[in-house]
């Protein structure tokens, strides 16, 4: 995808929000999109997803796109599951390809339980939801998120985090807005600084080992010691379905910092397993499995009880 000095105002006598972004984006990157309040960000996310028209310069080579806006239209006459099967034929999910979709990600982002109510009655965080999985339905070469973490419980910031690093695993591109600087900032390719209209681009955000530098998070965030997790309440932790499980791999689990049990799923206890996780480990554990060949990330829920440690 290539971004050929771009730039866009709202009128021909008003100031430009940005301008001449140039920019190659290569498959398979994390960007980060950062700038004080007010800088044009939520702007040329919505040029580069193809919402707004540049009044300069052109996007090309953009693959299907999903995009969450900052504000998602909450009001709307529909349903939530009528809205996201809307969206799925729209898509392009045809027979019984956009159902199965919509109801994946209902699923996964634990808004079933209201998916039959109107749009206008849920709160923001549910909204929410619905708005990231209609931008997840059709699998995006390019997904846009600005800002789509705020108002989620924590289960579904996690599900966002691992659909993420899912669609980069797979090829495509993500380019997102987060106030959070720990949002994903182990993975992050590039990040784009917005100011006065212009975009400068930094480095990764990693040196050359591979550690995090000045984004204010501990490389080893969330291994807290053994000894330390029988006193944390199951309240900070989180569960993840997982399938495709081999034994080795379930040997592996039970060394990964921050895993505090793994059972073996009733429902197929020779591949499936859920693994109880400190919330402050999730990210990390999560982009340890999706990093497993044939392993796959089924389910990521708020732990309830109290979880033994293993």
């Amino acid at each position: 995808m290539r971004v050929e000095a771009v730039g866009k105002r709202y009128g021909l006598r008003q100031p430009w929000v940005v301008r001449d972004v140039t920019r190659r984006i290569a498959a398979g990157q994390l960007i980060k999109l950062e700038g004080p309040n007010g800088s044009g960000k939520s702007t040329l996310m919505s040029v580069l997803a193809g919402i707004l028209a540049p009044s300069a310069g052109r996007v090309t080579g953009r693959p299907r796109t999903g995009y969450v806006p900052e504000r998602f239209p909450g009001g709307l006459a529909f349903s939530a599951r009528e809205y996201l099967t809307h969206m799925s034929r729209i898509h392009g999910l045809t027979g019984a390809a956009g159902p199965a979709a919509v109801e994946e990600w209902l699923e996964r982002l634990g808004a079933t339980e209201y998916a039959g109510s109107p749009l206008r009655t849920l709160s923001k965080g549910m909204c929410q939801k619905v708005a990231i999985a209609q931008a997840l339905l059709a699998r995006p070469g390019l997904l846009v998120l600005d800002e789509a973490w705020t108002g989620l419980d924590q289960a579904a910031r996690a599900t966002l985090d691992a659909a993420v690093t899912q669609r980069i695993r797979d090829g495509g591109t993500v380019l997102f807005v987060d106030h959070d600087p720990a949002r994903l900032a182990r993975d992050v390719d590039e990040r784009w600084h917005l100011a006065a209209g212009t975009v400068t681009v930094t480095s990764d955000g990693r040196d050359a080992a591979g550690a995090l530098a000045d984004v204010g998070v501990p490389p080893d965030a969330g291994g807290a010691a053994p000894e330390d997790a029988a006193a944390k309440p199951v309240g900070e932790a989180v569960v993840i379905g997982v399938s495709g499980l081999e034994p080795a791999s379930l040997a592996r689990l039970t060394s990964i910092p921050g895993v505090l049990a793994v059972r073996p799923d009733p429902a197929d206890s020779a591949t499936m397993a859920e693994v109880t996780v400190r919330v402050s480990a999730s990210d990390d554990v999560l982009r340890q499995l999706l990093s497993w060949d044939g392993v796959h990330v089924r389910a990521v829920q708020a732990a309830t009880g109290r979880e033994p440690v293993r």
